[in-house]
């Protein structure tokens, strides 16, 4: 632990941001925010304008809590129950950075707009879900099932995607920057618009997929992939 938040020290030191701190339960965050003046950022992270890391460790004894850095390294959440989302939804929060939804059942749910953005979402259910303008940057949605979702203008910048099922799923206007496509299930899906520039679409499925107005910039395909994806587009 010692070594990694070293390594993250220098890092933020050479970029010179503020600090983004990541506890390993909510309740830690926001006790831990309180004691050093930190911001909670409404999940389990805490945003420090100066990171004291001797007055970090008392108040993370204090309160029982293991912390790390963010983009170094990722505390640890609880499973977050998929009843507990909805109703954490319903109530108006759209703060879930980092959540642990891995295998979460999720279908058909509404979670337009909110911020899951580093969230573990491989293996969930999350088939014709309304995701529409929702943060999922970063997110590992491996092996997901994404079947007939509303991703509409979602942002999707360096998500991990591998294997997910995207049949039949709306992508119109999607950031997909970055993201790892690979083998991901993509047939009968719209995606015109998105922004597919630098992504990873090796051994996609393209059937019948609408890519027209995608921006492709600098994505890898195999060849016979994207020679089906052109033959079936107008890019």
């Amino acid at each position: 632990m010692k070594n990694i938040i070293s390594i993250a020290l220098n890092s933020w030191s050479r970029q010179k941001q503020q600090p983004v701190l990541l506890f390993d339960s909510v309740a830690a965050a926001s006790d831990v925010a309180f004691i050093l003046g930190g911001e909670w950022d409404g999940c389990n992270g805490v945003v420090m304008t100066k990171c004291d890391e001797v007055a970090v460790n008392t108040a993370a004894n204090l309160v029982s809590a293991k912390w790390c850095y963010s983009g170094i390294s990722f505390a640890c959440l609880a499973s977050l129950k998929s009843d507990e989302l909805i109703k954490r939804y319903a109530a108006g929060e759209r703060n879930f950075i980092n959540a642990n939804l891995r295998c979460a059942m999720l279908a058909s749910v509404k979670l337009s707009e909110a911020n899951l953005s580093y969230a573990k979402l491989n293996l969930a259910n999350l088939s014709k879900a309304d995701l529409s303008k929702v943060d999922l940057t970063a997110a590992d949605l491996s092996e997901a099932n994404l079947s007939g979702a509303d991703l509409s203008q979602a942002y999707l910048v360096r998500t991990n995607l591998t294997k997910t099922d995207l049949q039949l799923a709306d992508l119109r206007g999607a950031n997909l920057r970055g993201a790892n496509l690979s083998e991901v299930n993509l047939s009968h899906a719209d995606l015109r618009g998105a922004n597919l520039a630098s992504s990873d679409l090796r051994g996609a499925n393209f059937h019948f997929s609408n890519l027209s107005g995608a921006n492709l910039t600098g994505a890898k395909f195999i060849e016979r992939d994207l020679e089906e994806c052109l033959r079936n587009n107008s890019i």
